[in-house]
């Protein structure tokens, strides 16, 4: 009897400890936990060593306070020019309030997915096709703050929304490319335009430059020429002055010679049939001679005569 009680009283002492054991709870880093008391709710516990009532309390949920993210299939999306498109989207959320987490929606997750469908189509539809495809901040702006407030009944906040693909049909996509085709061969053929351009210019520039050049070379080789030839001229004129000079004073010489040696008449009249005699080698045709010069002349044709004949 008494082995049976000990044994009984030491399966009462297992069970109270297993008891106390598993009221003993201890919630992690950035994590909370909704209590819940005979199904009705008593509190949140945050980071740390907490201890419930056996039997009527429970963990109602676990709930991580991290922000979550949230990859949604594309949706099919019209445009406000009748284009159909898909659109993907992720969302990235985070729990602000378990209690109203646990209580205020059956299923978050599907709530927002649906939510974010929703919005998305009222948004597009107000846009047309080149606004979407060029839009995205302002369509992800205008879903996170939609988001965000229709989410905070539900204890979530919405910190962003990004549209992951944007996917046309396949016509549009083939337009779309060809455009942008035409439009790369539109650029070349300007850059190409303005490259000749600028070319031609340059050519322009260059050989306005080398006539510049060729002229003012021209015109300074003109000026030395002219200034050579000045010289030159200078140079002459100089000569002939001195020549000039050099011949008077040569005959300045001989007449000063001829005045202190006190010539006779001889010498004179032989002088002047010299002098006669260079005037007749000029180019005149007539010439005439005075009557001095001509009894010279007699006298001197007699002297050769006289030498003649003694020869």
């Amino acid at each position: 009897m008494d082995g049976a009680i000990g044994v009984i009283l030491t399966i009462l002492v297992f069970v109270v400890i297993v008891i106390i054991l598993s009221t003993i709870k201890i919630v992690p880093q950035a994590h909370a936990y909704v209590i819940e008391r005979l199904g009705t709710y008593n509190g949140t516990w945050s980071v740390g060593l907490h201890m419930k009532a056996p039997i009527i309390d429970k963990v109602a949920r676990r709930v991580t306070l991290k922000e979550q993210v949230v990859d949604f299939a594309p949706q099919p999306v019209i445009t406000k020019d009748n284009v159909t498109m898909r659109i993907d989207t992720v969302v990235f959320f985070q729990i602000t309030d378990p209690k109203l987490f646990c209580y205020g929606v059956e299923n978050p997750i599907m709530a927002i997915e649906n939510l974010t469908a929703t919005t998305l189509r009222n948004i597009i539809g107000d846009l047309e096709l080149d606004q979407t495809l060029t839009s995205r901040e302002t369509i992800n702006t205008k879903m996170r703050s939609t988001l965000d407030e229709a989410t905070d009944p539900w204890g979530i906040k919405v910190n962003r929304v990004e549209l992951k693909n944007i996917i046309p049909p396949a016509a549009i996509q083939d337009a779309m490319e060809k455009q942008m085709k035409a439009e790369r061969e539109r650029r070349e053929q300007i850059l190409r335009a303005e490259g000749e351009k600028k070319s031609k210019i340059l050519i322009a520039e260059g050989n306005k430059q080398s006539l510049i050049l060729e002229a003012e070379a021209e015109k300074e080789s003109q000026i030395l020429r002219a200034e050579a030839k000045k010289e030159a001229t200078i140079k002459e004129a100089e000569g002939q002055a001195q020549a000039i000079l050099a011949v008077q004073q040569a005959n300045a010489d001989g007449i000063r010679a001829l005045n202190e040696s006190s010539p006779s008449n001889q010498v004179l009249t032989i002088k002047s049939l010299e002098a006669f005699a260079k005037a007749a080698d000029g180019k005149s045709t007539k010439i005439i001679i005075p009557s001095e010069i001509q009894g010279i002349a007699g006298l001197a044709s007699s002297l050769v005569e006289v030498a003649k004949k003694d020869n």
